[in-house]
């Protein structure tokens, strides 16, 4: 019985180092490129203008720039109504059922104590 574990344990070593190669190292591959640098350079800047073939078609234009449909005057007094609006900053979480009440939205300013 013990010989033949020893047997079997050499078996399984010499098939296990049978099993290892090493790879071989070539070093570093020289340069095979036939084009000088200003063969290259045009060929460079063509590429950068062309941008990204391989992105997103989406993504790879600009969108246009959408004109405004309203005065520039008209927006900042709207906006400035609404700051200004009572109970404008009144969170409906706050207020039971998650509805903000009517009285609540019709707040008049008082004088600060």
């Amino acid at each position: 019985m013990k010989t033949s574990n020893i047997l079997a344990a050499a078996a399984l070593s010499l098939l296990a180092a049978a099993g290892a190669h090493a790879e071989t190292y070539e070093g570093v591959q020289p340069l095979t490129s036939g084009y000088s640098r200003a063969d290259v350079a045009p060929q460079a800047a063509a590429a950068a203008r062309e941008g990204n073939v391989y992105s997103d078609a989406a993504s790879a234009t600009v969108a246009p720039v959408l004109a405004a449909s309203a005065d520039r005057a008209a927006v900042r007094n709207e906006a400035v109504a609404a700051a200004h609006a009572p109970g404008q900053n009144l969170r409906r979480e706050a207020f039971a059922g998650s509805v903000v009440p009517e009285q609540a939205r019709s707040f008049t300013r008082q004088a600060g104590l």
